[in-house]
């Protein structure tokens, strides 16, 4: 008897595409509809066009939190590559306890952002916080409340996530090295080349599907950013560091439901633009 494989495997792929639709295109597909509404979450949604847009592109505060959002990322992105790919490579070696330190290492990404961030906000209170009293202990006082300087409260945001996450990006970049044949370092060192060159030349080229992962995922996280600023600054001082997430959200709750979906949708469209710049450069250099 015969088995058509090809139909099977179409026919195991509908459950998921089915659950794909039903928590992801159905949902999307109805924020689309009501973007272009008025609705407030009770009454009837009336039709207004690209209203709902344009209030957006001519919103200070949103504007400003688009800002907020995009800094957040350049910030946070490229740092959480270079402290995990530097604690990949650091952890890769061998020495005594290093499967406690990768634990260790990992287990902040497993607590939830908005306990993480409500940590660090008891931390870092002005004179009664841990490093207020470690500053007082070397004579340096009166730092006053850092989360009242926007830029400074952005950059401590930034610096607490990274600090967070870091680990998860390091456990991707460890597999990537892990999957390097031992053969490639042993040619490397009959060649006599520097441990930059072999680096440069054998490393890193093997490295690029890890860090298209860790780019991908942490370009998506940076720019929906939400429960650590919510915990640290709950988006002050005034609007200052408030991302669009949470501007998504206050606007839902504020009868601007309608709107809400056309700012989300617009999110949508920020993160999907350099995820798919990021996607098309790193499929270039996995054809060469």
């Amino acid at each position: 008897m015969h088995i058509d494989t090809g139909s099977w495997h179409r026919y195991m792929a509908l459950p998921a595409f089915l659950l794909f639709s039903l928590f992801f295109l159905f949902p999307l597909m109805q924020g689309a509809v009501l973007s272009f509404t008025d609705w407030d979450g009770f009454s009837t949604p009336s039709f207004i066009g690209f209203q709902n847009f344009v209030d957006f592109l001519h919103d200070a505060r949103a504007l400003q939190d688009v800002r907020t959002t995009v800094l957040f990322a350049l910030g946070s992105a490229p740092l959480l590559n270079l402290c995990g790919l530097a604690l990949a490579l650091l952890l890769n070696k061998k020495f005594r306890g290093k499967q406690v330190v990768r634990a260790l290492l990992y287990l902040p990404a497993v607590i939830s952002p908005m306990i993480m961030g409500s940590i660090w906000y008891l931390l870092l209170q002005p004179k009664r916080g841990l490093f207020a009293l470690l500053l007082q202990r070397v004579g340096v006082s009166g730092q006053g409340n850092w989360m009242l300087s926007s830029n400074l409260a952005l950059v401590i945001i930034v610096l607490v996530n990274v600090w967070q996450y870091a680990g998860m990006t390091m456990v991707i970049y460890l597999a990537g090295l892990q999957a390097i044949p031992l053969e490639h370092y042993e040619a490397a060192d009959i060649e006599g080349a520097s441990s930059s060159q072999t680096f440069r030349h054998i490393v890193f080229p093997q490295l690029i599907p890890s860090l298209k992962i860790n780019i991908i995922t942490n370009i998506i996280g940076s720019l929906s950013v939400f429960e650590a600023i919510l915990a640290l600054t709950d988006g002050g001082p005034g609007y200052d560091t408030e991302s669009l997430s949470i501007y998504i959200l206050r606007m839902c709750y504020g009868n601007k439901t309608g709107y809400s979906t056309a700012v989300a949708l617009m999110l949508f469209l920020i993160i999907l633009i350099p995820v798919f710049i990021s996607l098309r450069f790193f499929n270039k250099v996995e054809e060469r």
